[in-house]
């Protein structure tokens, strides 16, 4: 298997500048508001105007077109262009259709896969978040929509993101341990992963998880990258890990129907006939699966 870091992440290549720093410089934010140049990007259910010819690409619209509502603040280019994003009813734009992130994130170019990301989870927060957690006042967006500010006690809040740790299991005969969650179809087979707990590190999150998911301890594990996956929250930490492969596997019934070894020919067999369906390309999962199988996988879809 390759060493070194995941080299290509669907949801983790955003090029633009983040400048934090003018999100609360409310004359740079209006000049960039009244700016021709700017782009804003309407989202509506994790959903934005894509025009699907020649390949997929966001539809951003000038600050006159975008709805009235609040403004987040996604970045800036090399260019100097500005870019926002809103949540609205989308605009009606000849030639395009909503696409969220499962159906074109893995087809957008890196500055429309990182602009559709990083709006996608601003606007999932600010409607799960409304309320002050303390007071139950409701709060008031501030930083160019990465903060929420309680009206009444002053209490900051900021975007929750909630980790969870995914990991590519190998034994010794470089086998590749896989499973299906109990609300999955049949045929679905992923790597296992979970979220971290309170007061634990990654790495103890990776060997928790696999020990009670399916019995197994593991060893050596390493970290390999990372992507967001807002869906609607989560920052998914990639690893891999090795075990005993002549441990008798013990799945969980609560949360494995069935877990089993592979190696690259049993795999490529299933899935070739139909009998096991792997990630998509979106997914950090699908990355670290080819990253041990040598290349594509067999049927892989586009997304």
């Amino acid at each position: 298997m390759t060493e070194g870091p995941l080299e290509w992440l669907a949801l983790a290549r955003g090029t633009l500048d983040r400048v934090a720093l003018h999100r609360r410089d409310d004359a740079w934010l209006e000049a960039a508001w009244a700016d021709p140049g700017t782009r804003v990007l309407v989202v509506e259910d994790g959903r934005a105007p894509v025009s699907y010819e020649p390949r997929p690409a966001l539809a951003l619209v000038p600050p006159e077109w975008a709805p009235d509502g609040d403004r987040w603040l996604l970045g800036v280019d090399d260019d100097g262009t500005a870019y926002f994003g809103t949540s609205g009813p989308l605009p009606e734009i000849e030639g395009t259709r909503p696409g969220g992130l499962r159906r074109v994130g893995a087809l957008l170019d890196d500055r429309d896969s990182g602009l559709l990301t990083h709006a996608v989870a601003l606007e999932h927060w600010h409607g799960s978040n409304r309320y002050c957690p303390r007071c139950g006042t409701e709060t008031r967006p501030a930083s160019a929509g990465h903060m929420r500010v309680c009206p009444k006690d002053e209490s900051q809040h900021f975007p929750r993101v909630d980790p969870a740790v995914i990991m590519l299991v190998t034994d010794e005969a470089d086998r590749i341990l896989l499973a299906r969650g109990p609300q999955w179809p049949a045929d679905r087979r992923s790597i296992l992963a979970g979220f971290v707990e309170p007061g634990e590190s990654l790495e103890q999150a990776v060997a928790r998880e696999v020990k009670e998911e399916v019995g197994v301890p593991v060893r050596d594990v390493r970290y390999l990258g990372s992507q967001p996956w807002p869906l609607p929250q989560s920052l998914m930490l990639g690893f891999t890990a090795k075990a005993d492969g002549d441990v008798p596997l013990s799945p969980d019934p609560e949360e494995i129907t069935d877990a089993a070894w592979y190696t690259r020919g049993e795999l490529r067999e299933a899935i070739e006939a139909g009998d096991i369906v792997a990630p998509g390309p979106l997914s950090i999962a699908a990355q670290l699966i080819m990253r041990w199988y040598g290349g594509d996988l067999p049927k892989m879809p586009d997304f």
